[in-house]
């Protein structure tokens, strides 16, 4: 039985295959087309998967979207007759609802008529409840998915237990966290598509001063709710552009005046971060945990559950993440490794697994290598059709076969202050690289942050760089013992340890965990293992091995990262390339 989810015509565009209930792959539409959060049909991430598994499209037995125009049609008939939004956003929200409905010919357009399988519309927040529950180690758990907007809701909570899970409540349309969030992003002059991590990052460099104003933007109710005050918003007028269709999203703003005059003026994209600036990023972060936490005691109250799997967007602030197990009474918690809407296409694959299909759990996500990989053949063949190039820029060329000598020889250049490009294996599913396409340098050097935006990165100062560390290590350097594979909660570093590793430890003395395992990341381990053998220190600096671009995919865009910034020494493979 295979089916394939999508997440598609929305931000993260993306694709999976499901087979027999285990998730066998799984990509983003950005890798292939080097935009980033490419939105649109996600043709070249299905090609992708069907190519790994050796199918063709007729194999296919389900087709799961992870949105569903009928769902809430009582609540969007309501909207309409009584806050009369303009005809512009009427438009655009039923030229969106065509495109859904309009998938199987997408299929049929991208990959010829062999599709017979049966389309499935599910409800967007369910698929991310799905996509939270379905792949997590727990039997049953509190369910939460807290986002921007999908099918007219921005927040759902539940429960779930076995193959079944219950929606217990919904916060609809035009009441969002993640709305919110987007707002003070634009306000503080970061305009693109999934800005808001930029904030996230920034919120530590400030005060909290704003927070009783952030609390005049949203209002706590009872029962873990809360709404926005709309005077400070215009997406419910109508008065946002949005583009979803084949490139990369774009919105306009979402804020009004209003929210001008209460926090004062925006900042322009390139004008210079005050401390404004950053009392404003950190007030927005606590009013956003304020909520974030309210809807989720509450969810707790009413569960009693121990085990809370989190799905969303705003499942991606991996600060709040962090401070779950402080601020509530949940004890374990799982957040998959691509918590926002590239997720869908999971959730909604599952969903037809376990509800339209009725088929018991077997399958726990604990790894993000679901995508292409590329053999030491192929990257042979890309380095040879590449060896002027190379030559011409002063490159020597090794290829090592024994994986002793190849991790010696990459933990000795960590340790010396170089740059390593490490492109191994399967690409990574979600955001965050993960140790199979990361830039890996050593955490114990305090200029190693800025060395990396000078040669690479190229990115806001403020903006910190995030630690692997072995799983067994955690408790020696973290104030936590807790599993985090997928580098999406923050928790605080141990402050004697701190001076140790300043290029890993944010300017709060918080990290951005990843635990590494043997089973689940092989070679990144035993890389780690080895610089700690030399260093005393068993974790590195992982960053995302890109430039302003989409995280690499191939092996030709690991080359041509390599060749036009200043990165000292890429590991392809078993292939080793240094100047």
């Amino acid at each position: 039985m295979w089916i394939l989810g999508l997440n598609a015509y929305h931000g993260d565009a993306s694709a999976c295959l499901v087979r027999d209930g285990v998730l066998v792959a799984a990509a983003e539409e950005e890798r292939f087309r080097r935009v980033k959060h490419w939105a649109g049909f996600p043709s070249e991430a299905v090609r992708a998967c069907l190519a790994g598994e050796g199918i063709g499209i007729e194999q296919v037995d389900y087709a799961a979207l992870n949105r569903d125009p009928s769902a809430n049609l009582f609540r969007k008939a309501l909207f309409t007759l009584t806050r009369r939004p303009s005809l512009a956003l009427v438009r655009d929200r039923l030229r969106n609802r065509l495109r859904i409905a309009d998938v199987r010919s997408r299929i049929g357009e991208h990959f010829g008529p062999g599709f017979r399988g049966e389309v499935v519309n599910v409800e967007h927040h369910r698929a991310h409840l799905a996509s939270a529950f379905f792949v997590s180690p727990f039997e049953r758990a509190a369910v939460a998915s807290v986002d921007g907007f999908g099918d007219f809701v921005s927040t759902m909570v539940g429960r779930g237990e076995g193959r079944m899970i219950g929606v217990h409540d919904r916060v609809f349309f035009p009441h969002s966290l993640g709305l919110f969030y987007l707002a003070v992003t634009q306000h503080l002059g970061f305009p693109k598509y999934g800005d808001e991590y930029k904030v996230m990052g920034l919120a530590a460099y400030g005060e909290p001063e704003f927070l009783d104003k952030m609390r005049r933007i949203v209002r706590l109710e009872g029962g873990g709710r809360f709404r926005l005050d709309l005077d400070f918003f215009i997406h419910h007028k109508g008065g946002v552009s949005m583009t979803w269709e084949e490139g990369p999203p774009e919105m306009g703003p979402v804020y009004s005046d209003a929210l001008a005059r209460l926090l004062g003026p925006p900042r322009g994209k390139d004008e210079p971060i005050d401390d404004r600036h950053r009392n404003v990023a950190a007030s927005a972060q606590a009013m956003y945990e304020e909520a974030f936490f309210h809807v989720l005691n509450r969810l707790h109250d009413r569960t009693k559950e121990k085990n809370l799997a989190l799905a969303g967007g705003c499942a991606m602030n991996s600060v709040a993440n962090g401070k779950i197990y402080g601020r509530t009474p949940f004890e374990r918690i799982y957040v998959q490794a691509a918590a926002g809407d590239a997720g869908g296409a999971i959730g909604a694959a599952f969903h037809v697994w376990h509800d339209v299909l009725g088929k018991p759990r077997s399958f726990v996500m604990n790894r993000a290598d679901l995508g292409p990989q590329y053999a030491n053949g192929t990257i042979g063949t890309v380095i040879e059709k590449r060896q002027g190039e190379l030559a011409a820029a002063g490159c020597r060329i090794e290829e090592i076969g024994d994986e002793a000598v190849l991790l010696a020889r990459a933990a000795a250049a960590i340790s010396a202050g170089k740059v390593v490009g490490w492109f191994q294996g399967r690409m990574e599913w979600g955001p965050r690289a993960l140790g199979h396409r990361s830039i890996v340098c050593d955490p114990r050097r305090s200029d190693m942050k800025d060395i990396l935006n000078l040669k690479i990165k190229r990115r806001e100062s403020f903006r910190p760089f995030a630690p692997s560390i072995l799983r067994e290590a955690v408790p020696e350097y973290f104030e936590a013992d807790d599993d985090v594979p997928f580098m999406l909660q923050v928790y605080k570093i141990r402050p004697e340890k701190r001076p140790l590793i300043p290029a890993v430890t944010h300017v709060d003395g918080t990290g951005r965990l990843q635990t590494v395992t043997d089973e689940a990341n092989g070679r990144y381990y035993r890389l780690i293992r080895e610089f700690g053998r030399r260093t005393g220190i068993p974790l590195v600096l992982n960053t995302s091995f890109n430039e302003n671009e989409p995280v690499v995919n191939r092996p030709e865009e690991a080359l041509d990262c390599f060749l036009r910034t200043k990165m000292d020494v890429l590991v392809l493979g078993d292939t080793w390339v240094d100047e």
